[in-house]
C-alpha cells in the first residue's frame, strides 16, 4: 500500500457502540504527519480501550510460529497489561517499552496484513452476557491472561501459541463485552495450561531418565 492509503476496514459489528479497533488501527496507520508510531502513541490513540487491544496486538504475533526470543520480548509487555486487568488498573507500560517504535510505513503493512483477520473477528462480535466481561469477572479474566502471559514469556517449546490465542479471544471479548469470546477464551486457557503441563511432565520424567541411566 502506499504510504498515505488507509487500509479498508469493516463496519462496526451490531449493537456495539464503540469505534472497531480495526478502524482505530487505520487511522493511525494512515496518519501522515507521524513519521513513526510508537506503543506510547497507540495508548493514547485507543485511550479507554488500550489495555484489551495491547493484549491482543502483543499476543497475536505469538499465533503463530515466531523466532526463538520473540515470545520473550512480546511476553513481557504482555506481563504488564495483563496484571493491570487483573488489579483494575489504567494501561501504563515502562517507557523502555512505551517509547519502543517503528516507521509508520512498517506499521500500516503490518495493519494491512492484520485487518482481515480483525475484520472478520469484528463480524462476529456483539455485546452479549457482558457480566462475563466486566468487573469483577474481567479481573478473573485478568489474572487468567497473567498466567498465560507467564507462559508465553517461558521458553517452553511450543508452549505459546495456545495461551496467545486465549488471550487474544478473551482481549476481544472484553474489547467488545461478549462474553461469549471471553467463554472460548476460557476453553483455549484450559486447554493451554493442559498442553504446556503435558510438555513440562514429559521433559522433567525424560530428564529424570537420563540421570537415573547417567548414574546407574
Amino acid at each position: 500500500m502506499s504510504g498515505g492509503e488507509v487500509p479498508t476496514v469493516a463496519a462496526a459489528p451490531a449493537g456495539s457502540t464503540a469505534r472497531p479497533l480495526s478502524h482505530l488501527l487505520a487511522e493511525l496507520a494512515a496518519d501522515v504527519s507521524r513519521e513513526r508510531v510508537s506503543v506510547g502513541d497507540l495508548l493514547l490513540a485507543l485511550r479507554d480501550r488500550a489495555l484489551a487491544a495491547l493484549l491482543l496486538l502483543f499476543a497475536l504475533p505469538n499465533v503463530v510460529p515466531v523466532p526463538p526470543g520473540t515470545s520473550a520480548l512480546l511476553g513481557a509487555p504482555l506481563l504488564f497489561l495483563a496484571a493491570q486487568l487483573a488489579l483494575g488498573r489504567r494501561p501504563w507500560l515502562p517507557r523502555v517499552i512505551a517509547e519502543r517504535s517503528m516507521p509508520r510505513g512498517h506499521f500500516a503493512a503490518l495493519v494491512t496484513r492484520a485487518l482481515p483477520w480483525l475484520a472478520r473477528a469484528e463480524r462476529l462480535l456483539r455485546p452479549r452476557w457482558a457480566a462475563l466481561c466486566t468487573p469483577p469477572a474481567e479481573y478473573g479474566v485478568g489474572l487468567l491472561c497473567l498466567l498465560l502471559a507467564l507462559i508465553v514469556f517461558l521458553p517452553i517449546p511450543l508452549g505459546n501459541m495456545l495461551p496467545a490465542l486465549a488471550i487474544c479471544l478473551f482481549a476481544l471479548g472484553i474489547l467488545e463485552r461478549d462474553g461469549l469470546w471471553v467463554l472460548a477464551g476460557l476453553a483455549a486457557a484450559l486447554s493451554s495450561v493442559a498442553l504446556v503441563w503435558g510438555v513440562l511432565y514429559a521433559l522433567i520424567k525424560s530428564a529424570l531418565f537420563l540421570l537415573a541411566n547417567a548414574f546407574p
